[in-house]
């Protein structure tokens, strides 16, 4: 096969695949809209009338406080964000992959957090912003990827690599960072349960 031939073989497949890609329905779109919504609940919820030293309050050396946990959320939505924007230049996903299935272990595998996750460097907290910036800018972002989701087409059509779960196309993105919030939501609670946590 000669280089062009393979050229035109490739531009082919490319097209076949993104033709097929699965477009999302209304209420896959719905699926992710809540995920959004009801993790940022949690986490409102969950930071609601922190005094500043229950913000800061850090179980160990080695652990995150709750506005650090915070920080991370709103790093990795503006990382999400960031390529969203311009998804449409990613390639398609793998042709034989499940979709479905690939969503169904985002929401199972995320949130658990028995098996233990290192940030990478650009998502570790570093009191960048105050806690009540840190959750502005949370809650602000989340709902800039809750509108995408309502609003975007082609998310099914491209994907971008996640360094643990692997390729993932757009939607799954973005429940990838409602299933990330659900997990350090959790973080926070186990935070708040420490013995040491400070009263107010």
């Amino acid at each position: 096969m000669n280089l062009k031939t393979a050229a035109l073989l490739s531009t082919a497949l490319y097209f076949a695949s993104a033709a097929g890609a699965q477009e999302l329905t209304a209420k896959d779109r719905d699926r992710a809209v809540r995920l959004l919504d009801s993790s940022r609940a949690q986490v409102d919820e969950s930071v609601r009338g922190l005094s500043e030293a229950q913000w800061t309050f850090k179980p160990g050396p080695d652990r995150w406080s709750v506005a650090e946990i915070v920080e991370h959320m709103a790093l990795i939505e503006g990382i999400v964000k960031d390529f969203l924007v311009k998804i449409d230049q990613a390639p398609p996903p793998p042709a034989d992959r499940n979709a479905a299935g690939i969503d169904e272990m985002i929401l199972t595998k995320v949130p658990d957090r028995s098996t233990k996750v290192k940030a990478p460097e650009i998502a570790v907290p570093n009191g960048r912003w105050t806690p009540s910036v840190a959750l502005e800018q949370f809650r602000n972002l989340d709902g800039e990827l809750a509108e995408i989701v309502r609003t975007a087409s082609g998310l099914r059509q491209h994907a971008i690599p996640h360094p643990i779960l692997g390729p993932l196309d757009g939607y799954q993105w973005i429940l990838t960072v409602g299933a990330h919030n659900e997990r350090h939501n959790q973080q926070i609670l186990e935070v708040k349960a420490d013995p040491h946590f400070p009263e107010k």
